[in-house]
């Protein structure tokens, strides 16, 4: 059985940035406002699926609709806790968090002082929290992500990513998505196929229409 034999799957959705600790006040994050997959969640929970919304550090607050239960997590270490912990119950997801791709590699435990400056801050790459999960999934378990990219290298990163990070589908957009509140986007599917919706949507208009087509996205995958 896959999730395109239930009419309402259950939805694990991850939103918003990680921050990562610099110190004992400052830490490195990104400028993702979780707006994307806040979007998703609530269009998700209107749909009628049991949704679980992963949201990192965001001022934006969450719908507070009944079918949609939300779990806060501020690093990638929270994050990937947090998705080892809720995947299994789950039959779709749809990796919207900006997670970020490199973290400090010594976090001092007291604040940073000026005047003992100057300092070099060495990162270290991240996990890749969306690979991770490939072998850990169910074969009826349908894994979609999100690729930012600048507009002329967006099909290639997308297409690059659903191999390296063995996911159902790929969901690219513009660099000028992250803070923004339109989207033009294009879905990426592993068998080569692709759906679009009209560009230029608000968040909210390209949640729904994502949501509804989360069918055929699991019959391409099967």
């Amino acid at each position: 059985m896959t999730p395109c034999d239930h009419s309402l799957p259950r939805l694990l959705i991850t939103a918003g940035p990680t921050i990562e600790p610099i110190d004992a006040v400052r830490y490195l994050a990104n400028r993702s406002s979780g707006r994307m997959g806040l979007a998703l969640a609530a269009a998700a929970a209107e749909h009628g699926h049991p949704t679980t919304l992963l949201l990192g550090p965001t001022p934006l607050q969450p719908s507070d609709h009944t079918r949609l239960r939300v779990v806060r997590f501020e690093s990638m270490d929270d994050l990937q806790a947090a998705l080892l912990h809720h995947w299994p119950d789950h039959d779709v997801l749809l990796m919207a968090a900006a997670v970020a791709d490199f973290r400090p590699t010594n976090v001092r435990a007291a604040k940073m002082r000026r005047g003992d400056g100057p300092f070099v801050l060495e990162l270290a790459t991240t996990p890749d929290l969306l690979s991770q999960l490939a072998p850990l999934s169910r074969p009826d378990q349908i894994r979609i992500g999100f690729a930012l990219e600048e507009p002329d290298l967006l099909a290639d990163t997308a297409r690059r990513k659903l191999r390296e990070k063995s996911v159902h589908a790929m969901v690219a957009n513009p660099l000028a998505t992250m803070g923004s509140d339109r989207v033009t986007a294009t879905v990426f599917l592993a068998d080569g196929t692709t759906l679009a919706p009209a560009p230029d949507l608000a968040k909210e208009e390209f949640a729904t229409w994502l949501i509804a087509r989360l069918g055929d996205i699991c019959d391409h995958a099967h």
